[in-house]
């Protein structure tokens, strides 16, 4: 900084200089000449000392853009430290998931807002091993909180091409349920009819699934196999009332099930997948009552599925049925299919922020109080990729007097992670 005295000191150094200069200074006496030239020399040396002075107050000028370069050559420095050590690392943990808060309006019936949150776990270990894991946690109507486990695996990467899991697995039959079912993917608030708890479409199993790909040129394929316990069946009045193929830690018939699901993709947009499953199953509840003996019978899954994605269109359409034989020897000696079928088409527009859907499904079920068609159509929002705002309208055909025969008004944010 330039303070007084130093201007004082300038203004007596250019006093000094010219009086040197004048030629009146070469009439004085010596011994006055000695004391000034000392006296120059003196104030030579402070400016001296002036002018570097100065050049610190140039260098002072850029010193907060000094500063601003030295702290972003340090957080460059500890972003790269950071990235090389997350890349070096044997072991990293992640935690994703997703939640959703819908408001249902049912024709005729109470309206009522849900919640739930579904978090996820992932566990790397050398880029080698994964253990995967996702909870569903949820207010059920009387207030109580339900918490049940979607699935739990741990997967060896064989090689690039190729994953061994164990565990409980979602179904591969199909790609709703495996792909497409959590609410921030889902492009409408709610699954079609057939593909929840009870439907023709298996939710999970608990087994062992090999699963790769294969290409083929600028095509591929996908594939994947699986051996489980199998699902089981609920009787009531007789007769079988559901398949609950939701994945279980026992196999009372002692009876595994193999399936899997083949999908051939000639371009990345466009992917044909066929699914199927065979084994045996037996009745394990009559009328809520836990039975054991019960003869086992034959179990089979078939299922088609295909989508299209062409700039900001997106078709899928999908087919699931699920059969049981009939065992004269059981408490419920007759047989049942169900079977199930959407197609549904989405696109958005206003340069992605919104998206508009239409899904038609049918459902057909042995008992006529399941059956229903359903037509869905639902408009969204996209506040960011992973989180939007849906708006959707259902209108239902079902048994008269039954909830499959009720329409619905459903208001759903959902968000992913």
């Amino acid at each position: 900084m330039i303070t007084k005295d130093w201007c004082r000191t300038i203004a007596w150094s250019a006093l000094a200089l010219a009086l040197l200069a004048s030629p009146a200074f070469a009439q004085m006496h010596p011994d006055r000449i000695a004391e000034l030239e000392e006296q120059v020399s003196a104030l030579a040396e402070q400016l001296g000392e002036l002018e570097a002075a100065l050049d610190e107050a140039k260098d002072a000028e850029g010193l907060d853009g000094l500063r601003k370069d030295v702290e972003a050559n340090k957080v460059a420095i500890q972003a790269t430290q950071s990235a090389t050590t997350f890349t070096d690392a044997t072991s990293v943990t992640h935690l994703s998931g997703y939640a959703s808060a819908d408001y249902v309006s049912v024709e005729d019936g109470p309206a009522a807002f849900v919640a739930n949150f579904n978090p996820m776990f992932h566990f790397l270990y050398d880029n080698k091993i994964l253990w995967e894991a996702e909870l569903e946690v949820e207010v059920e109507e009387n207030g109580d909180t339900n918490i049940g486990l979607e699935y739990t695996t741990v997967d060896w990467f064989l090689n690039d091409k190729l994953t061994l899991i164990a565990g409980k697995f979602l179904s591969p039959i199909g790609t709703f349920r495996q792909n497409l079912h959590p609410s921030w993917i889902n492009k409408l608030p709610s699954a079609p009819p057939g593909f929840g708890h009870d439907g023709a479409a298996p939710i999970s199993e608990v087994g062992v699934q090999l699963r790769g790909v294969a290409p083929m040129g600028n095509s591929k394929l996908n594939y994947a196999f699986y051996l489980g316990n199998g699902p089981k069946i609920e009787g009531e009045d007789g007769e079988i009332h559901a398949v609950e193929a939701e994945g279980f830690a026992s196999d009372p018939d002692d009876e595994k099930v193999f399936g899997g699901r083949i999908a051939f993709l000639p371009i990345p947009s466009l992917e044909f997948g066929v699914s199927g499953a065979s084994g045996d199953v037996a009745v394990v509840e009559d009328d809520g009552t836990d039975i054991e003996g019960d003869p086992k019978r034959g179990y089979e899954v078939v299922g088609f599925d295909a989508s299209y994605r062409w700039r900001n269109l997106d078709l899928r359409g999908e087919y699931v049925s699920q059969e049981v034989e009939e065992n004269p020897l059981s408490i419920a000696p007759e047989g049942g299919k169900w079977e199930t079928w959407y197609a549904q088409a989405a696109y958005q527009f206003a340069e992605g922020k919104w998206e508009g859907v239409a899904r038609y499904t049918d459902f057909k079920s042995p008992h006529a109080d399941d059956t229903q068609e359903q037509l869905a159509l639902g408009v969204n929002y996209l506040i960011t990729p992973s989180a939007m705002l849906k708006f959707a309208y259902e209108s239902n055909k079902g048994e008269p007097g039954e909830i499959t025969d009720a329409d619905r008004w459903i208001i759903q944010i959902a968000y992913g992670y």
